[in-house]
């Protein structure tokens, strides 16, 4: 089994965060998404993952520093590491394709800006598989359209008459990828663009026009971490979840007349003085916290926060800050006082 992890994108919407770091390596419950998304993926498929093919943009931006976090992300499963180029952001399917020598025999593609729970079960009849999520509002969303067998039979981007309530959440299986290469290749050089991007789902109706039967795969939970506020709340919400799982989520740290709310991803290094922090707090390795009281935020690595009250924030790495904003969003080497 494979994994092809599109990650070209810049994050704008997460900005000033992904300035610095790609959006898929930002932390949530101590972890960067990438790595919880691709490693509960590798956890939930029914056979061990060989290899996984990252999509890159700029190397100016997502340099050897990225590259090494994948490559440790891929060794921790046991699974080869690939690298590709987006030079352009062509879309969806363009993204895919940039990864054309490793389409090929069954694999998962997983867009790296969201995070699951789910129970991945492959359907041994269906060709592919499209995860989906029940949603309140589904005229902002791409969804499926299903037959009355249960099978997909269109894919509506967001849909101003009911369609069905099913979004797709950016995360589809192939029995052969090889085919959805094919696909894309009649796709691109067709030169089939909408606003001058080709996308995935053209080479998904082709496969459908072809007879190859795809079946929606509904997921418990989908989290987005698309701007601040956003990822925040995903924070919490995935520290719920991985505390019922039972998780660590504590590394080694030290306190001094403080105390910890769980439940809170701590990294070792962290030190709490005359803190009180939780819960739904994710910190990063080496941070110092320092007469504060902080709640549902997130701080990365190497930061000094002091003599105030945190709930709602999210803060990069290296950064300094004492004041009286509670609900904030600061970007890496930031002083703020």
């Amino acid at each position: 089994m494979k994994i092809i992890v599109p990650m070209a994108g810049r994050g704008s919407r997460l900005r000033p965060h992904t300035l610095t770091v790609p959006k898929p390596l930002i932390p949530v419950a101590g972890k960067p998404i990438v790595h919880r998304l691709v490693s509960d993926i590798a956890k939930l498929l029914p056979t061990p993952v060989t290899e996984i093919a990252y999509v890159l943009g700029d190397p100016a931006y997502f340099g050897d520093d990225v590259i090494n976090a994948l490559t440790e992300l891929s060794d921790s499963l046991g699974a080869k590491t690939r690298i590709y180029r987006q030079d352009n952001p062509l879309g969806t399917g363009h993204a895919i394709m940039c990864a054309a020598p490793s389409l090929s025999g069954p694999a998962v593609v997983a867009y790296a800006d969201t995070l699951i729970r789910a129970n991945l079960t492959l359907d041994p009849y269906a060709d592919s598989v499209i995860w989906v999520k029940q949603v309140a509002n589904p005229e902002e969303f791409g969804v499926v359209q299903l037959d009355k067998t249960g099978a997909i039979n269109a894919l509506v981007e967001k849909p101003s008459d009911f369609v069905s309530d099913l979004a797709v959440i950016g995360i589809y299986y192939f029995k052969d990828i090889g085919l959805l290469k094919n696909a894309l290749q009649e796709v691109l050089d067709e030169k089939r663009t909408h606003g001058g991007e080709y996308q995935i789902n053209d080479g998904i109706l082709r496969m459908m026009q072809d007879g190859k039967r795809f079946v929606p795969g509904e997921v418990n939970a989908w989290m987005d971490c698309g701007n601040p506020a956003i990822t925040v709340e995903t924070n919490k919400r995935m520290l719920d979840y991985l505390a019922a799982e039972g998780e660590p989520l504590l590394g080694s740290f030290t306190q001094e007349n403080s105390q910890v709310i769980p439940p809170c991803a701590i990294a070792d290094g962290v030190s709490l003085l005359n803190a009180t922090v939780g819960p739904h707090v994710a910190i990063g390795p080496n941070t110092v916290i320092r007469d504060s009281v902080v709640e549902n935020s997130i701080i990365q690595a190497h930061c000094t926060i002091e003599q105030t009250r945190l709930s709602g924030a999210m803060i990069g790495n290296h950064v300094l800050y004492s004041g009286t904003h509670e609900q904030m969003s600061v970007g890496d080497h930031a002083i703020v006082k």
